[in-house]
């Protein structure tokens, strides 16, 4: 039961991260699109909503970095990733002559 609990908190700190950068990209699309479909109005004037583009766009930075960070490391971790990305290993010393 205990593994089943742990493998349930690894799955929400991956879902949360997620749903925060769908939420971001969604705040993005809406500031956007609230601009352009009034463009062509001459009767309201739609500023553009900048407050909301930025904060979607930290949402969505955030969330994508989390995902991509993690998933990152546990490639590193099991030795995945090419040659450059993988830890350095410490020189053994040289003997003194």
């Amino acid at each position: 039961m205990k593994q089943v609990l742990i493998r349930f908190i690894a799955v929400l700190l991956l879902v949360i991260p997620g749903l925060g950068a769908t939420y971001g990209f969604l705040l993005m699309k809406d500031a956007l699109f609230h601009f352009f479909a009034s463009y062509g109005e001459d009767a309201s004037t739609h500023p553009f909503e900048w407050w909301r583009f930025i904060g979607g766009l930290a949402l969505f930075l955030i969330g994508v970095g989390f995902i991509g960070g993690w998933t990152f490391f546990r490639d590193r971790k099991r030795n995945y990733v090419a040659p450059r990305f993988r830890k350095k290993r410490p020189r053994p010393p040289r003997p003194q002559a």
